[in-house]
């Protein structure tokens, strides 16, 4: 292997175990509010169990993931399959799939609203080219990773939209959810080539501002112009402390499902915290909402920007452990992909 091999490798690795650890992290604070967070656990500053009182992962030990790390390997492996394209009718039913494995487990922690709902509609014989019509909230984001390691964006946007697309449609197929699924596979794209965090933030929103898909048009606030706003309160907040900055996060940009909220929220925290990832993941699992996939966007990204070394190993091998996850084999193979794509672009 190579040394700009090891390089990459080094980010795509980064760019998994960021999105695990932050998914773990989150976990135990996931739908509750900062206040709640803080009679419950104090301050989250390491992985946590969740008490019995949780509401969405009730008792789940400290390294557990969610969702947002089950559906990206989800992708990974489609993407794997596909040859760096994913089949819609073929993703749906791997949801479906996963989703009647966890309920068989007893699992709350099941599908978000607009994943949920579209399965609904394709169980029931829905065409896909219209299940995904109102998703705009952030489920086609959180599991995007994948894409954006697999997937060169330098040279090609319309290929690198149309990737983003296929991961989208059958669940998120609005402008929303593609622009938020977009914007987190873009920064991780851009993270992979080499960026450093800000610059893949900057990068990511210039790429995705030109980005046409035949998603549909959404009433809700953009998410580019919000990111774009979220990224100006991290630099305009520099000088304040870390309370401070989340009160002001929670105030100014939101921590729900909805892709403009969560998305940005998850710039604002890789931008503040570029050269510190643990603490953006930690400061995400404290915010209070979608924390586990406000904290699993940040870290893919930032684990792209910085490689796996960004994070501390023993919570990582905590997480791969209590999770029994092996991401080195994936973000290879995710690599190669990329890789293949490359050559072929020359």
């Amino acid at each position: 292997m190579t040394t700009c091999d090891s390089q990459t490798m080094d980010r795509a690795l980064g760019a998994l175990s960021g999105l695990s650890l932050g998914d773990a992290l989150g976990m135990p604070t996931q739908s509750m509010s900062d206040q709640d967070i803080k009679t419950t656990y104090g301050r989250i500053s390491t992985l946590r169990d969740a008490v019995h009182e949780q509401p969405i992962a009730p008792d789940m030990p400290a390294g557990s993931v969610t969702d947002d790390t089950d559906q990206a390997l989800i992708v990974a492996d489609l993407l794997i399959q596909g040859e760096g394209h994913i089949d819609p009718q073929t993703f749906a039913q791997s949801l479906l799939r996963w989703e009647d494995s966890m309920r068989a487990r007893g699992s709350h922690d099941l599908l978000g609203p607009s994943t949920k709902l579209a399965l609904e509609e394709v169980r029931a014989g829905a065409d896909i080219a219209g299940t995904g019509k109102t998703g705009c909230t952030n489920g086609a984001a959180m599991r995007v990773t994948p894409v954006g390691i697999a997937t060169p964006i330098k040279g090609d946007t319309d290929r690198f939209a149309r990737r983003v697309y296929e991961s989208c449609q059958v669940t998120h197929d609005t402008l929303p959810g593609f622009q938020g699924a977009a914007l987190v596979a873009a920064a991780v794209s851009y993270g992979m080539n080499g960026a450093d965090t800000h610059q893949a933030l900057q990068s990511a929103l210039t790429a995705v501002s030109g980005m046409q898909v035949p998603a549909a048009w959404s009433p809700k606030a953009n998410v580019l112009t919000r990111a774009r706003i979220s990224i100006d309160l991290a630099q305009a907040s520099a000088s304040i402390s870390n309370d401070e900055f989340e009160d002001r996060l929670r105030a100014e940009c939101g921590s729900s499902v909805e892709a403009n909220e969560s998305v940005p929220t998850a710039f604002a925290l890789a931008w503040r915290f570029a050269e510190k990832p643990t603490e953006a993941l930690l400061s995400a699992a404290n915010l209070g909402g979608d924390t586990d996939t406000i904290a699993a966007m940040a870290g893919a990204v930032l684990g792209a920007c910085n490689g796996i070394g960004g994070f501390p190993k023993d919570l990582l091998d905590q997480v791969a452990s209590v999770s029994k996850l092996d991401l080195a084999p994936i973000a290879r193979r995710l690599v190669n992909l990329r890789n293949r794509q490359d050559r072929r672009a020359q």
